[in-house]
């Protein structure tokens, strides 16, 4: 594979959660997570895009979310329960990236904010058309996927390296 191989980062938000007194790695998908869940992975099927690969945090909400959206996909991609998309800072998360596979073409992340909206902020150099302003204004509601697209290797993403070409929420 060559390190000019194009690449596709999918940045998936959990879904709406539970406010409740377990402690917040615990809390569950509300009813409306569980709505939106599946239409994330609806609206991700009719993309086209297929993750080899997805990292997903071992918080409740987001293996909820993911568990929901992933019925809707063609094919179930290989999926890691990683610790470390909890809570993680923007630099975490980079760092996770840098660590992929280049065996990997598209890797999905599924995870919290503001990590994912600043992955997606800080990764977006380019966007196509109002893409970037409409993702910045939103502030990346719940159940909110972002994909980035980038060419060579995971070692070489940082800032600035990729083109966000599409954004959807699902109560827009």
């Amino acid at each position: 594979m060559s390190a000019e191989t194009s690449r596709r980062i999918v940045l998936l938000r959990h879904a709406k959660a539970e406010w409740s007194d377990v402690d917040d790695h615990e809390r569950p998908l509300a009813d409306r997570g569980r709505r939106d869940s599946p239409a994330a992975g609806r609206w991700l099927a009719g993309t086209g895009v297929t993750p080899d690969l997805t990292l997903c945090s071992t918080a409740v909400r987001t293996r909820e979310t993911w568990k929901l959206a992933v019925h809707e996909l063609p094919q179930r991609p290989r999926t890691v329960y990683e610790e470390r998309l909890y809570e993680a800072s923007l630099g975490e998360l980079i760092a996770l990236l840098n660590e992929t596979s280049d065996d990997v073409h598209d890797l999905m992340l599924v995870g919290h904010n503001p990590g994912m909206h600043a992955l997606a902020d800080a990764l977006a150099g380019e966007a196509e058309g109002d893409l970037l302003p409409r993702m910045n204004r939103s502030g990346f509601p719940t159940a909110s996927i972002a994909v980035v697209t980038f060419t060579g290797s995971w070692k070489t993403v940082e800032h600035g390296v990729g083109r966000l070409v599409a954004f959807w929420a699902p109560h827009d």
